[in-house]
């Protein structure tokens, strides 16, 4: 019984955000007449596709310099890993967020607990440190933003977003974290012993960068990620005319709001373009020019994630054995 239902578990993961991703893939599609769909399939087809391939070559070392970083945390906790498997693990990751969303951080620590035999927990907490510096950034983004684009953003997200819908929601989930971590510090369960433990090892590893011996260099990949990742999506930008001149400010806004489609499903799979369209339309960009323009910059991160996450899918086990079999 408990096999089936962790199946179901896993089963209604994965399902889930591929099915709402499809269902907005046709709901962006169906609000076009049929002239407008040839309008879109025409800015889609004259895109200078060079923009496309120098977009999925900033994803590629944003990643790369992902993985490098992380091997700063972990040796503050004195844990050497290998820097290609870091770098592949990365790829692994995002390649399986696409499967189930943020699957990939649990599948890092994991390979990296399987090929060089750093405790998982650690692992993870290091990683769920690079979340906690990501989401500042964000919200560093989403300040400029609003301090530059206050009335259009407002606007955008009240047109989408319940608000006193989703603090409810944030009180409850809130709630629901502070019951479990009581239970997990009170109980004297083996559950909950082991989960403590867990928890230890984590809040180890999240902690990690207190006692990180090359900061600076912690710091300039963190900026080189950020600077890529907007880059990435910036370049794409000028593969067609009608969005080409647009500004930094602009652009910025559109990467934010971009940001959180991401979550909605796997990979941002139909979301990601259509909140791309929505919030062009803001700044004078036609919805057909900013769906084609939405599709091609999400093609163009799936692409990169596909071709070096699969390659990465093949390469870590076939490079680990044969370095082992050389011993």
């Amino acid at each position: 019984m408990a096999t089936s239902k962790n199946y179901l578990k896993k089963t209604l993961q994965l399902v889930l955000p591929l099915l709402l991703g499809l269902f907005l893939c046709w709901y962006a599609f169906a609000q076009f007449s049929a002239e407008e769909l040839s309008l879109i399939k025409e800015q889609f087809l004259r895109a200078d596709y060079s923009f496309l391939w120098l977009s999925v070559a900033m994803g590629f070392l944003s990643h790369v310099s992902r993985g490098i970083r992380w091997q700063y945390t972990l040796a503050s906790m004195h844990y050497f890993p290998k820097r290609y498997n870091l770098v592949l693990a990365v790829f692994i990751g995002y390649l399986l967020n696409l499967t189930v969303p943020r699957s990939g951080e649990v599948s890092r620590a994991l390979l990296i607990n399987r090929y060089d035999k750093v405790p998982f927990d650690k692992a993870f907490g290091t990683i769920l440190t690079e979340r906690v510096i990501d989401m500042c950034i964000l919200l560093l983004f989403i300040a400029i933003v609003f301090v530059f684009q206050f009335d259009l953003v407002w606007h955008f997200l009240e047109s989408y977003f319940t608000f006193s819908y989703i603090i409810v929601i944030l009180l409850v989930l809130g709630l629901v974290f502070v019951a479990f971590l009581y239970w997990i510090y009170r109980s004297t369960s083996s559950i909950a012993q082991k989960i403590r433990k867990m928890l230890s090892g984590i809040k180890e590893g999240i902690f990690s960068i207190a006692h990180l011996k090359k900061k600076w260099q912690f710091i300039a990949h963190t900026l080189f990620i950020w600077l890529m990742y907007f880059w990435m999506f910036y370049v794409v930008f000028f593969s067609m005319e009608q969005t080409k001149e647009l500004s930094i400010i602009q652009v910025l806004t559109a990467f934010v709001i971009g940001s959180f489609a991401i979550v909605f499903t796997n990979g941002g799979l139909g979301a990601y373009p259509l909140f791309i369209a929505k919030v062009l339309l803001l700044f004078g960009v036609t919805e057909t020019v900013g769906t084609a323009l939405g599709w091609v910059i999400w093609i163009a991160q799936f692409l990169m994630i596909i071709l070096f996450g699969g390659l990465s899918f093949l390469l870590l086990p076939i490079i680990n054995r044969r370095l082992a079999s050389n011993r």
